[in-house]
């Protein structure tokens, strides 16, 4: 399959950049209503609707939730553009539907979208609610697993940029968990199953992202809808969808969430997530934090009167301004940064750091300042 021709052919053009909301997904569910079944499934917090969108006829369900985290909607976005996909009339999509019955749902969290908070409109994580079950998001999930009862669920998620595959200075892109059923993090039939098909979602991803492809730590957390659904019988997955370069509205990332479900389904529909493919796994280098959106490099500064070399980073805040998203890049680090990368780096050559004030970059502060005599820098970067 051409995925990269299938995805453009696809993608949904009304969704776009990084604050999506109930007002931007509730329109589009008019042109899928002739051949699907979509469903208010209840309420939020804020008593805003929570959507269910359901196709297919098969025996094998399949269960997918997107911004269950409210500020994180990228898969959202490629929940809608497999959306048209799967209205098409291609051999493969009749396939599927014949032996799959998908449930979808798109927006977990409408409110946390709206607020562009991970938590919900009561402060509370979702995500580490599956124990108490206290919210209304929470225990809707939990019914529909409990109705639905899926073969398979997929947990949708968004990751922050600081990650890197491994010890590298690429990029995760995206990361994938196979979630523990235990604290001994041991592997049964069903963490197997969602072992294998990570292992051969990796395998088409390297063909598109070479190790940027990444993989979260398996520590047991009962909190954790992912760990309750694997130790309750049903193999799940967590996708993070993280930085491309230079793509900070996640555009390029959400195709290749796109590309992920689509050979997450053929492998599925082959069956072929049964042989043993924990070696694979876990050469699936792990998440490490080593990025800072931008560092600064060799930069004269003046440190409690005496003059220095050092290194000072700066790191985008998501801030929700008269309902648009702004990146505003702050201070967040000073010192050698020797174990760190920037996703963009700028070499001052020894040049002295100016920001009007004391002349030193502090922490939390809005990176608005010069270096040397005509090097301006607004939020973060190089103007002039």
């Amino acid at each position: 399959m051409d995925y990269h021709s299938v995805f453009e052919k696809h993608k949904e053009q009304d969704l776009f950049g990084r604050y999506i909301t109930l007002k931007n997904i509730e329109p589009l569910f008019g042109k899928h209503l002739f051949k699907n079944k979509i469903d208010v499934l209840g309420k939020s917090v804020l008593e805003k609707s929570i959507y269910g969108y359901q196709t297919g006829i098969g025996d094998y369900k399949i269960l997918l939730w997107s911004q269950m985290h409210g500020n994180e909607s990228t898969t959202t976005k490629a929940l809608f553009d497999l959306f048209n996909y799967l209205d098409s009339d291609v051999e493969e999509v009749k396939k599927w539907k014949d032996k799959f019955t998908f449930l979808f749902i798109p927006m977990l969290n409408p409110d946390g979208a709206e607020l562009y908070t991970r938590e919900n409109a009561n402060k509370i994580d979702l995500n580490r609610d599956f124990i108490n079950l206290s919210q209304p998001e929470s225990q809707l999930l939990f019914s529909q697993f409990s109705s639905f009862k899926p073969d398979f669920c997929f947990n949708l998620h968004d990751q922050r940029t600081i990650f890197a595959a491994g010890k590298t200075n690429n990029p995760a892109t995206v990361s994938f968990l196979a979630p523990s059923y235990n604290e001994e993090c041991a592997i049964n039939s069903t963490r197997q199953k969602a072992i294998n098909l990570i292992a051969g979602i990796n395998m088409e991803l390297q063909k598109h992202i070479p190790n940027q492809v990444g993989r979260f730590d398996d520590a047991f957390n009962r909190n954790c809808v992912g760990d309750t659904f694997q130790q309750l019988g049903v193999p799940t997955v967590l996708f993070e969808a993280g930085h491309f370069q230079n793509d900070y509205e996640r555009e390029k990332t959400r195709k290749f969430i796109f590309i992920s479900l689509l050979r997450s389904f053929s492998l599925l529909y082959e069956n072929d997530i049964v042989n043993n493919k924990i070696d694979d796994y876990l050469k699936i280098p792990q998440n490490n934090v080593c990025f800072y959106d931008i560092v600064y490099r060799n930069v004269k500064i003046n440190y409690d009167n005496s003059i220095i070399i050092t290194n000072f980073a700066a790191q985008y805040k998501e801030e929700i301004i008269e309902n648009q998203l702004f990146f505003n890049a702050y201070i967040s680090s000073v010192g050698d940064l020797n174990d760190f990368y920037g996703h963009l780096e700028y070499d001052a050559q020894e040049d002295l750091f100016h920001d009007g004030t004391d002349d030193f970059p502090n922490i939390e502060e809005k990176a608005n300042f010069t270096i040397g005599k005509s090097k301006v820098f607004v939020n973060g970067l190089l103007i002039k």
